[in-house]
């Protein structure tokens, strides 16, 4: 008993495994990946971080576009063509920039300054897509010009600081800031008198003095400025919803008193007063950024397709090679001699079941189980057994020779195994045995016509017993 537990587990674990693997197999053929010819776009977010460089009346004595501030960036964006080919970026960016000019020959010249910026603006994306496929490719070169406006607040690092030794203690002194001619920094300013009186001073880099502090003839100015920006780099498709983007952004803006150092500075003010040029400020941002698709339609889609929409060749189902009534698609004897008479399978009919289809039946009406020879003619069992040579190995026409004499044990089983259930011998309409493609599709349209006594499950059964003669 437990033996026999154990084989119905297993036959019945084979049948859900089997069953899972056909559903598997129906849903490769019934669904499939197509693209997206209408895709709905909708705007992208970008996050990024890089480097700020400064470029003004204040030169850095070294510069790299590696090397600055560190400055970071939002934006969106969103296609604004039909071709996909154009894109309007909506930013923010936030930072720092900074300047500092050591001069050993020009003690007046010695000046610093850090500004903290804002900057929101838009800008037009160009990525060369007209040139080549889109899917070609994983890596675009892009250009984009815009504007932007500008906020800064730019301060002087000028006060620093000395050790002393006060009641035993180090103690730091602060003090303001003078830049002397033999380079060294010191508290008060280059004289003859003050070379004795003066110490040595550091820089604590802390941004302390707001630059409009100095009357430099420049007046109370605003701290914006409008900026014209041109943007470059490469664009990395990683998938389809994520790219990664290595980019460089010249800022001109069109200001220049970022560093308060301008070509309209009055100089008769004071010694310490720096005249500048008359170009304006800028700065440069290279940077980093991952731009993320999260809201776009996907670029395939999961169809399910109808049964009609299945690749199939359709032609099996209609062409008649053999020109007898029967479509290829269903016939069972597909090259039948014209001329010939068929039953519902396609097959030359075979009145008396002689195994010899009537069209070369020279004894049409032979007696049931009688033994023929191949034109259909009764021989007795002796003839049959001289008709074997007993020295020679059965050859195969005799075989099938036998095999077709309605006695032989193979006609006795396949009689058998395509009989037709009591239930659906109304659907034989011919009475040959055997239910046709067309009997099938009749029984199928009395359901639907509420004309017959077969039920939903007798019709699926119909389609198996069809499909299994």
């Amino acid at each position: 008993m437990l033996r026999l537990r154990y084989i119905l587990i297993i036959l019945l674990s084979s049948v859900i495994c089997q069953l899972y693997g056909q559903e598997d197999e129906f849903d490769k053929i019934m669904k499939q990946t197509v693209e997206n010819i209408n895709p709905v776009y909708k705007p992208v977010v970008g996050f990024g971080a890089g480097v700020l460089n400064y470029f003004g009346d204040i030169k850095n004595n070294t510069f790299t576009p590696t090397l600055g501030e560190l400055g970071y960036k939002v934006n969106v964006a969103t296609y604004i063509d039909n071709g996909h080919f154009y894109k309007a970026n909506f930013y923010f960016m936030g930072g720092k920039i900074s300047a500092n000019e050591r001069n050993f020959d020009i003690p007046g010249r010695n000046f610093n300054f850090q500004s903290d910026i804002y900057a929101f603006g838009l800008n037009i994306n160009y990525d060369f897509d007209h040139l080549y496929k889109k899917k070609e490719r994983s890596i675009h070169p892009f250009i984009s010009l815009g504007f932007e406006t500008v906020l800064f607040d730019s301060r002087a690092d000028s006060i620093g600081y000395h050790i002393e030794l006060e009641n035993g203690n180090l103690t730091e002194i602060n003090d303001k800031l003078y830049y002397w001619s033999d380079g060294t920094i010191r508290n008060l300013s280059e004289s003859a008198a003050n070379e004795n009186l003066s110490v040595l001073m550091q820089r604590d880099y802390k941004y302390e003095t707001p630059l409009r502090r100095y009357d430099w003839g420049l007046g109370d100015y605003p701290q914006y400025a409008f900026a014209a920006v041109f943007d470059f780099g490469l664009d990395f498709h990683l998938s389809d919803r994520l790219m990664l983007r290595l980019g460089n952004s010249f800022h001109y803006t069109f200001s220049d008193v970022i560093d308060h150092v301008s070509s309209k500075n009055d100089p008769t003010i004071s010694e310490s007063v720096i005249v500048g040029n008359k170009i304006t400020d800028w700065f440069n941002f290279t940077y980093v950024s991952f731009h993320l698709d999260l809201f776009s339609s996907p670029k395939t889609l999961q169809v399910e397709r109808l049964i009609a929409d299945i690749d199939y060749d359709y032609s099996i189902f209609y062409t008649d090679l053999d020109n007898d009534g029967w479509y290829d698609g269903w016939d069972d004897c597909p090259d039948t001699p014209p001329g010939a008479e068929t039953d519902s399978s396609g097959c030359a009919v075979d009145s008396d079941n002689d195994g010899v289809p009537d069209y070369m039946d020279e004894e049409p009406s032979t007696r049931y189980g009688a033994f023929v020879n191949d034109q259909g003619v009764e021989i007795t069992e002796d003839d049959l057994i001289a008709l074997l040579d007993k020295s020679m190995a059965v050859g195969r026409n005799e075989i099938d020779f036998y095999i077709r004499t309605p006695d032989s044990y193979l006609n006795k089983r396949r009689s058998k195994a395509i009989r037709i259930p009591d239930k659906f011998k109304s659907t034989d309409a011919d009475n040959d045995s055997y239910i046709s493609f067309d009997e099938m599709l009749h029984s199928i349209d009395s359901y639907f016509d509420f004309d017959t006594n077969l039920s939903e499950d007798d019709i699926y059964e119909l389609v198996d017993f069809f499909f299994s003669q």
